[in-house]
């Protein structure tokens, strides 16, 4: 798994919050939006692939092989760059303490690594995901329910990404059913970017957010 990942991403994210948080508690000046994020990727690149490749490919799935003693992990080849480099702008004092840092962001990083999805009625948005019209949504489910057996099988998808949904208008959920089967959205269409991403469903989208829901034309 590369520096491309969710999880580099959920741990980069991390490096953040605690640098942020570091700057708060110590008065420091905390960095802006674009240092804190140059300033954590370069931390996080430096420290990543240091990392046991369990804790690199942490999710909710494979959660039981993660430790969540954070002192069993093998922490003996951080590199020598993110040690002198937090000691250097003043978030460690000294190696060991580099080293309670980057437990402290493991810590965040598999508690948000290895949560569960959340459960499909709590993703609910006030506007259509395809047309954004502020009108009445029902719910697509991303990998349609006919699929669930075959995508197991076949191993498509986890099994915690079954209950993903979209919120959708009715004509919008009607037109996305009607582009293509529901096994090639299941395989292919699984997010609503992936959906954005075909031209008929753009275009459709584009032509209903100019529609005003309940008025008839004629």
């Amino acid at each position: 798994m590369d520096s491309t990942s969710l999880q580099f991403s959920l741990f980069k994210d991390c490096i953040a919050k605690r640098i942020f948080s570091h700057s708060e508690t110590q008065q420091q000046k905390a960095p802006d939006s674009t240092e804190l994020d140059e300033f954590s990727l370069y931390l996080a690149t430096e420290s990543w692939f240091t990392l046991p490749e369990c804790i690199r490919t942490a999710t909710y799935e494979s959660r039981g092989s993660v430790s969540r003693d954070i002192d069993d992990i093998p922490l003996d080849n951080t590199s020598v760059a993110f040690t002198d480099t937090l000691i250097s702008y003043g978030y460690a004092s000294d190696s060991d303490d580099t080293i309670r840092f980057l437990r402290k962001v493991l810590i965040d990083y598999i508690a948000d690594a290895c949560a569960p999805p959340p459960a499909w009625f709590t993703t609910r948005t006030k506007e259509c995901e395809i047309c954004e019209r502020e009108v009445p949504l029902t719910y697509h489910h991303l990998v349609p329910r006919s699929t669930h057996a075959k995508v197991l099988k076949k191993k498509w998808h986890p099994e915690s990404m079954l209950d993903s949904v979209a919120w959708l208008c009715r004509p919008c959920h009607s037109v996305v059913h009607n582009v293509t089967t529901n096994e090639d959205l299941a395989r292919n269409y699984f997010t609503v970017e992936l959906l954005l991403e075909r031209d008929d469903i753009r275009k459709w989208g584009n032509y209903a957010s100019k529609q005003r829901f309940g008025i008839r034309k004629g």
